[in-house]
């Protein structure tokens, strides 16, 4: 294995020989499997283990689910025409309730390989996936696995063989021209002539691509003789998967250098003419240090480890890196390199690679590690948010400190998972993307970190908004009578929403000279003077400033940023969270003495002013709803609707496909409990189930009531709607 450590250590000097890549795709499309096939070929493990070991599934709940939660990365060489190429592989999980760590591991990657299944071809998971990769500006090549099935169960001809692989290609094309930024649309299509698209079997370990084929002499018919004549074991001789996939991803996938070109505009806000931003557009590994996190693993022996990729500079052991989002020093003390689940310490590594570094505990995904406070990376933002939560105690009450110490840990490991510690109440609770997450994270606690809990029924979370606005201002007074501020507030406008929600608006406080930001508001509908006078975007909601001629504004600015995110976390109604709400400071009276307006006299104010303007204008609770498709034989049409239509849920779109149909429905998460057991006993354990959409919608004026008086008693909150 040393032998293959220096490999890889040769290969990560040379930028140009290093591919970053990540596998993504829909649950049980076989990507752990194709994954150890590709080490397997690579030299990393044995032929007899590939396809069995799930080498990259290292937790034991992962083995038992036969599914992957946790992204792993792995590196490996590999050699064309004798020149060696670092290939730096990122397996990502499928199922949808662990699609934060996909969203994550596009923040590491220039290029990933799609991988669809031959029989069922593009579906939920494949697009989200595809959405996530296009967002991050990395590149997509395809990969249609299971094409055994399409031969000994489908018993299709080389020519239908061929039609269904150009029905999936035209849809995930046509999916590339619909979400893909214009000057990517055309770059980032697949073309099957020139190796942008491959197809085989990760189980049996073979694969072809069309110049591949034509290399070889290998035709359809040839692989279709293989498995009737049984002799399909020899296919992968003829063309092993790794072989086949690694030359294309070596040459479709860019290199770090000519990525980051195109990357670093999007993911990056600072000024790219300064040296950092000339460094990381040419992947300068002399330049400063730039280091974004990915993911964080805690390892009871090596203690956390930051995994994730490095844009610019040499990562040297013992350097002290600034965390800027925790604000705070640290020094490297160990650097990783990957190898299957195994880490190999090194002492130093140059820009483009993807790595792992010991020594950085406050770090959480998403950080930006550099030699000096300078401008983070964009926040990596998922697709889906937490939509369901569980409260959770321990059962011994010595477990508490750990307790409160693992809630911490599995939040850095996935923040996908929202951790809220309420000390007052002494309330532990998890906010999740849904029932199988939450208990999977559940056992984990339990299992892996040895903590003794018991846990409430999963809840809904909601989202509070206004439909109105505050006819008068609503006026917040400091406790010392001395100070007042005068707040309206608006409902924000769909297609501003839409902007944030899709990153075209990015998330945080705004600089005063942030011309970047002022021309995504404005691309997302706002007016020019109104764009300059926003000062923060959180959550999916605005702060604007609309005050003139305040000669103390500067000084209190900051404290009115803390309070609006404060209220925008817990709003009015039943301290929920709140979204689509535009908040503007229209006017400030204060003190003259600065003595007189520090925060113990400001946060009150603005923290009433702001509540108070909501109250006033039609506040509302919204529901979560997501969007399923259901797979089932169409005998099961019926059962499908009935569940459906029981739960509240609104019918979409049926559509039948021989025997077998797909049903999309909408349906509330509040009626989604148990929906897994429902759909097992209305289809015979023959149905499945994905989520396609999220959003969320006004809940019911006859269920409002209902539901604020449940949350507020949960919260032990007094019964009117006060503060």
């Amino acid at each position: 294995m040393a032998k293959m450590v220096d490999r890889v250590m040769e290969a990560m000097r040379n930028p140009k020989q290093i591919r970053n890549i990540a596998i993504a795709a829909h649950i049980d499309h076989g990507k752990t499997t194709f994954t150890d096939n590709l080490l397997s070929g690579a030299g990393m493990m044995s032929e007899e283990l590939a396809g069995k070991a799930c080498a990259m599934d290292f937790h034991d709940d992962e083995q038992e689910r036969g599914i992957t939660i946790d992204s792993a990365a792995v590196s490996m060489v590999h050699s064309i025409e004798g020149t060696e190429y670092l290939i730096n592989l990122i397996d990502t999980p499928g199922h949808v309730d662990f699609g934060g760590d996909v969203t994550r591991a596009m923040r590491a990657v220039d290029g990933c390989i799609v991988l669809t299944c031959a029989v069922e071809g593009i579906m939920p998971q494949t697009e989200t996936v595809l959405r996530q990769a296009l967002k991050e500006r990395v590149k997509p090549i395809l990969f249609i696995n299971k094409v055994d099935r399409l031969i000994k169960e489908l018993q299709l001809t080389p020519e239908a063989m061929q039609e269904r692989f150009i029905g999936a290609i035209n849809n995930v094309n046509k999916l590339i021209g619909q979400i893909a930024e214009e000057e990517f649309k055309e770059k980032f299509k697949f073309n099957v002539q020139d190796g942008g698209v491959c197809f085989g079997s990760a189980f049996h370990n073979w694969a072809l691509s069309i110049p591949y084929m034509k290399k070889k002499g290998i035709t359809f018919k040839d692989i279709i003789e293989a498995y009737n004549s049984d002799t399909w074991k020899e296919l992968r001789d003829k063309a092993p998967i790794h072989e086949v996939i690694l030359d294309s991803v070596v040459k479709h996938h860019p290199d770090p250098i000519t990525s980051q070109a195109y990357r670093i505009p999007k993911i990056w806000h600072g000024d790219i003419e300064s040296p950092t931003g000339k460094s990381l557009i040419n992947c300068d590994s002399k330049g400063p240090l730039m280091f974004v996190v990915t993911k964080v693993v805690v390892d009871p022996q090596a203690g956390e480890i930051s995994a994730g990729r490095l844009f610019s500079g040499t990562m040297v052991k013992g350097t002290h890196g600034y965390l800027n989002k925790a604000k705070t020093s640290t020094r490297i003390q160990q650097i990783y390199i990957y190898n299957g689940s195994k880490r190999e310490i090194v002492d130093n590594v140059p820009a483009g690679n993807i790595i792992g570094v010991g020594g950085l505990k406050d770090a959480y995904p998403g950080e930006t590690v550099s030699l000096e406070e300078c401008e983070p990376f964009e926040a990596i933002s998922h697709i889906f948010e937490p939509v369901m939560t569980k409260a959770l105690e321990v059962k011994k009450p010595g477990d508490l400190p750990k307790l409160i110490e693992v809630l911490h840990q599995v939040g850095k490991e996935d923040p996908s998972l929202k951790i809220e510690i309420n000390q007052e109440t002494g309330e532990y609770l998890m906010h999740g993307m849904g029932e199988l997450h939450l208990e999977v994270i559940e056992n984990r606690i339990v299992r892996e970190k040895k903590v003794e809990i018991t846990s409430s029924p999963p809840i809904v979370v909601y989202r509070e908004t206004i439909v109105g606005k505050n006819p008068t201002s609503s006026e917040g007074k400091s406790p010392n009578k001395h100070n007042k501020l005068y707040f309206y507030v608006e409902p924000l406008e769909d297609e501003m929403a839409q902007a944030m929600k899709e990153g075209k608006i990015p998330e945080g406080r705004v600089k005063k000279k942030d011309s970047s930001m002022w021309e995504a508001l404005q691309e997302g509908g706002m007016d020019n003077p109104t764009s300059k006078k926003v000062r923060d975007v959180f959550n999916g909601n605005l702060l604007i400033d609309g005050t003139r001629g305040i000669v103390h504004i500067g000084e209190i600015i900051e404290m009115v940023m803390d309070m609006f995110e404060d209220v925008m976390k817990k709003g009015p109604v039943a301290n929920e969270p709140c979204f689509k709400v535009k908040v503007i400071l229209d006017d400030v009276k204060l003190h003259e003495d600065a003595i007189h307006r520090g925060p113990a006299q400001m946060y009150p104010a603005i923290r009433e002013g702001i509540r108070g303007a909501m109250r006033n204008a039609k506040p509302m609770l919204f529901e979560p709803l997501q969007t399923l498709q259901f797979e089932a034989p169409e005998e099961y049409v019926g059962e499908i609707s009935k569940m459906i239509s029981n739960k509240r849920g609104q019918l979409q779109d049926m559509q039948q496909e021989g025997v077998h149909v797909t049903i999309k429905g909408k349906l509330p998460v509040a009626e989604m409990f148990g929906m897994a057991s429902d759909l097992r006993s209305a289809t015979g354990g023959r149905g499945s189930s994905f989520v396609v959409d999220q959003t969320f919608e006004r809940l019911p004026d006859e269920l409002q009531q209902k539901i604020v008086s449940q949350i507020r008693s949960r919260k032990g909150l007094k019964e009117e709607s006060s503060s």
